[in-house]
């Protein structure tokens, strides 16, 4: 298992460490990562403080994980430069060890991805097929249910982004045009 959150580790960190936060290709469901990647995310202290104590956090964390885990710090500030690279990842698909959610919701917003499909050149029989991966039957669950996604209006879906994947491919099964739009709610 790589989604670190779920072992719920006991991890001994100082006052400063704000999040520790897993992203990358180890959250989506469906994906074989090569590594797990993780940001700390520090108060205002000292670049070498920081380095020192997520080297400290990662040592703890290679005991309870069977993949490499590759480790950045961040001061709250420079978690939202431009210039870094992992801003979208960490907030868009982060997952915080610490509070076992997304981290995203530190801030007051839940990210979701929504999923726009027409079935109008589709056979009726294709739709119908379509309909059955979505929703199930014969009392077996559809992905929706499965992975608690849901139809918001015939043609668009919303789920959560660690489904992405799953979701991307079942439905390239039946559709080969689809668009998917990566959305912020308010809690």
């Amino acid at each position: 298992m790589h989604k670190l959150w779920l072992k719920k580790p006991k991890l001994n960190y100082s006052e400063n460490v704000i999040d520790i936060v897993q992203y990358g290709s180890s959250i989506i469901d469906g994906n074989f990562p090569n590594d797990i990647d993780l940001a700390v995310i520090f108060n205002k202290i000292s670049l070498k403080d920081q380095l020192n104590e997520s080297q400290d956090i990662k040592n703890q964390l290679t005991k309870i994980s069977q993949l490499p885990i590759h480790i950045k710090s961040f001061d709250f500030y420079s978690l939202f430069d431009k210039s870094n690279f992992a801003r979208e990842g960490i907030f868009f698909y982060g997952i915080s060890i610490l509070k076992k959610d997304y981290f995203s919701k530190i801030l007051g917003f839940t990210p979701r991805l929504q999923i726009f499909y027409s079935l109008n050149k589709l056979k009726k029989k294709d739709k119908i097929r379509f309909n059955y991966m979505l929703n199930g039957k014969k009392g077996k669950y559809g992905i929706l249910r499965k992975y608690g996604g849901r139809l918001v209006k015939p043609g668009m879906i919303e789920i959560s982004p660690e489904y992405e994947k799953i979701f991307n491919d079942s439905i390239k099964e039946h559709i080969s045009s689809f668009t998917i739009k990566k959305i912020f709610s308010l809690i």
